[in-house]
């Protein structure tokens, strides 16, 4: 077990959950919660794959990661009655798992080789873009873009 893959583990469940928590905000079913952890667990690291050539990418070579977004999920859907405010967990959650998905796309692009400009790049990349898909799917502004509603 490699470091990249851990990071990307932990990075997996972490936005998983976030994915699922935006679900349970839009009122969703258990599919929508599933199809948001997914989406939003994997995009980032997909978008990194594809740009850095990985083949195949990373949830598709450890479909475990799958897994991983999908008890994220099913996790959120049986206990987000339970918390006081979704939003903020979002928010605080968002930060950890990019917190933890931006060293994750760096040790991949330093392992694939990548030049120091080009492989913080592609960490940064990897933390954003499934947030990113997430908040355009849920039809949110993106956080960079000020989403002064999470507080």
């Amino acid at each position: 077990m490699t470091l990249a893959f851990v990071l990307d583990a932990a990075a997996v469940f972490v936005f998983a959950l976030t994915g699922a928590l935006e679900a349970s905000r839009a009122q969703l079913d258990i599919v929508g919660f599933l199809f948001f952890a997914a989406l939003t667990a994997v995009g980032g690291g997909t978008v990194r794959d594809l740009l850095l050539d990985r083949n195949p990418v990373f949830w598709i070579d450890q479909p475990i990661v799958l897994l991983i977004a999908a008890g994220a999920a099913i996790l959120v859907f049986f206990s987000a009655h339970l918390m006081e405010s979704r939003a903020q967990w979002l928010a605080w959650l968002d930060a950890a798992a990019l917190s933890i998905a931006v060293p994750a796309g760096l040790a991949v692009a330093t392992a694939t080789e990548q030049s120091g400009f080009v492989a913080p790049i592609v960490g940064v990349l990897t933390g954003t873009f499934g947030g990113l898909m997430r908040d355009v799917v849920a039809n949110e502004v993106p956080w960079f873009s000020g989403r002064a509603s999470y507080m």
